[in-house]
């Protein structure tokens, strides 16, 4: 099991994570951010937090 913990502050709403996760963790938030409203499906495969480009992403084995 895996928690994503994501910087809000930092996160420019670029949807790189949305586009790469092969499970489909993320969503666009209401507020132009991701959002992992999904997070229990998550694999630990790390491709979010490698195509983040402002690095606000972090996937944490649980």
């Amino acid at each position: 099991m895996f928690m994503i913990n994501i910087d809000i502050e930092k996160c420019t709403g670029c949807e790189e994570c949305i586009n790469i996760c092969p499970v489909e963790v993320f969503q666009l938030g209401p507020d132009g951010k991701t959002d992992p409203f999904q997070a229990g499906e998550c694999v630990g495969c790390m491709s979010c937090v490698e195509v983040c480009p402002v690095q606000c992403i972090e996937v944490v084995e649980m």
